[in-house]
């Protein structure tokens, strides 16, 4: 009993100390974590009030009949929506809440029904449509109601079920996916659209069911390149990548020093040190597919790029819901992947699945999640960086060669009046 009481007395005695440390140093140690804490709840406040009073306007886009375009003619539209780009200010930043402004590329199956929709704010609905217009002279766009109202809020349900999840790349964010220009026949160099397998899938869905298909898109500083994929360049050409922070180079230094120290005191003086070998040309040092994929890199890293977020949502009546339809919507996306480059993959944090203890509840939970993120067209979660060249193949109207016969298309073009008419 003596030994624990001697034990607890000293248990005081610590405690006490450490209490009159923290009484003398607490008005320097507790503002940094305070301040921490609170720059996150202010910032979720004024982001999330100024995000909440963007009006946004859904519009539905049906593509002419008679496409005969590769998807290159696409890239003029998000040229035009990276011109919406801005730098903000302490003060637009901190206290208006201003974010980067975004948009929503939707491709949406409803029981086999196929449709375009870009959700964009008002304000930017006439860059839109005057960049669609432009490339696609017949096409028709209009404003249409959100789709996904047609799906009760709290899904899953007695009469609904969903399954979903966010998609991520399988590589660095500068190697590029399969793009459309490689979908192109070898024998007779006619293209193959890269959308005709994926909409043919969605096209097969049986009433009932559909499949939702989110890329939100918000533009990046056009010298993004520059700053994130130079590493990844020298890395591909065999350059050493040096660190720019303070702390790493001090202690790159600070290494350095210690390592020669012995040298410089007890070695003997060179008076002259030995020639480094002539580094190889590029060319000799790298294989063919490296040097493939070094120059696919720096072409997708020349181009204008978008910070990108995608999801997939299978929902649908639990009467013939049927996730078999997941696996084949994946097996479309995987046209785009490219194992020397880069590819798609579902994200496993954000899949609707749970193991173990609690799974029902668990699985609702994260039914529930993904379903309210897709409906707030919600940047949360992972994301990574895509170029106006891979938006375009992923998202673009497609050409003649889709037959899908559940794919609304245009009838007939449209033309304009008379120059003769009466002006009264």
């Amino acid at each position: 009993m003596e030994i624990i009481a001697q034990a607890f007395r000293e248990t005081l005695v610590s405690l006490k100390s450490a209490g009159q440390v923290f009484s003398n140093t607490w008005y320097w140690i507790l503002p940094v974590p305070f301040y921490m804490v609170f720059k996150i709840f202010w910032m979720d406040h004024i982001n999330g009030a100024f995000a909440g009073a963007i009006d946004y306007v859904l519009l539905e886009i049906i593509p002419p009949k008679d496409i005969e375009k590769s998807p290159k003619p696409m890239e003029a539209l998000y040229f035009g929506m990276q011109g919406v780009e801005k730098s903000f200010n302490v003060l637009e930043e901190f206290l208006d809440g201003q974010v980067p402004s975004k948009f929503s590329l939707e491709l949406v199956s409803d029981g086999g029904e196929v449709h375009f929709y870009i959700r964009t704010p008002r304000n930017f609905r006439n860059l839109v449509e005057a960049h669609l217009y432009a490339q696609y002279p017949d096409c028709v766009i209009m404003e249409v109601p959100d789709y996904v109202d047609d799906v009760p809020k709290l899904t899953p349900n007695e009469k609904w079920d969903l399954w979903g999840s966010d998609l991520e790349f399988t590589k660095d964010d500068a190697f590029p996916i399969r793009t459309y220009k490689n979908f192109e026949e070898s024998v007779t160099g006619k293209m193959i659209d890269p959308l005709s397998g994926l909409i043919e899938t969605m096209g097969k869905l049986p009433p009932g069911q559909r499949i939702w298909l989110q890329t939100i898109i918000s533009p990046h500083s056009p010298s993004w390149a520059a700053k994130k994929g130079r590493k990844l360049v020298e890395k591909l050409k065999g350059k050493e990548v040096k660190t720019e922070g303070v702390l790493e180079n001090l202690w790159s230094d600070i290494h350095d020093v210690f390592a020669n120290l012995w040298s410089a005191l007890f070695d003997p003086v060179e008076f002259s040190k030995k020639e480094k070998k002539e580094e190889q040309p590029l060319e000799f040092r790298l294989s063919p597919g490296e040097r493939d994929v070094l120059k696919a890199v720096e072409e997708n890293l020349g181009k204008l790029q978008f910070l990108t977020k995608m999801r997939f949502i299978l929902v649908g009546r639990r009467e013939n819901f049927d996730k078999s339809n997941v696996s084949a919507f994946f097996g479309g996306i995987k046209q785009f992947n490219d194992e020397n480059m880069n590819g798609f993959k579902p994200e496993s944090a954000s899949k609707t699945f749970a193991n173990f203890v609690w799974k029902k509840s668990r699985l609702r939970y994260r039914q529930r999640k993904i379903l309210h993120r897709y409906r707030g067209r919600s940047l949360d979660g992972v994301k990574f960086t895509m170029s106006t060249e891979e938006l375009a193949t992923i998202y673009h109207l497609p050409d003649m060669s889709v037959v899908a016969p559940t794919l609304a298309r245009v009838d007939s073009k449209r033309g304009g009046a008379p120059g003769n008419l009466p002006i009264e």
